[in-house]
């Protein structure tokens, strides 16, 4: 069952910056991981609504290009992803147990992939 948003995931040019601005204006680092490029940062506001930061964004990219997907917070993902190709969207990637290596713990997650009608990449994440 679907219990709302969970994130919004967007690139950013200068990560570091990002993590900077957004915990000066409430937010808190929930969880980090990866390095360079492929270094990432989920920062918190309010209960479980998240903002997820890429470090894989370019300097100058329009605004509407960084934003990379957003991700609804749900109690079973395979049945919310089914219902989703059920209504037309298209599966990007399917249904998966993963364990994001963040600090301060790991974050052990199911979560798919689709797009929706219009084109927009949405994920259906449930923490386990």
């Amino acid at each position: 069952m679907l219990q709302g948003f969970h994130h919004i995931a967007i690139s950013c040019a200068d990560i570091d910056k990002s993590i900077a601005f957004y915990t000066a204006i409430g937010g808190t680092v929930y969880r980090t991981w990866g390095e360079g490029k492929s270094r990432a940062c989920m920062i918190g506001f309010g209960k479980e609504n998240y903002l997820e930061l890429f470090a894989n964004g370019a300097p100058g990219r329009p605004a509407d290009q960084n934003i990379v997907h957003f991700a609804f917070r749900s109690t079973d993902t395979a049945a919310d992803f089914a219902k989703a190709i059920a209504a037309g969207a298209v599966e990007t990637k399917p249904v998966a147990d993963f364990t994001i290596p963040s600090k301060p713990e790991p974050l052990a997650i199911r979560f798919a992939f689709c797009r929706g009608l219009d084109g927009e990449i949405i994920e259906f994440f449930q923490v386990m």
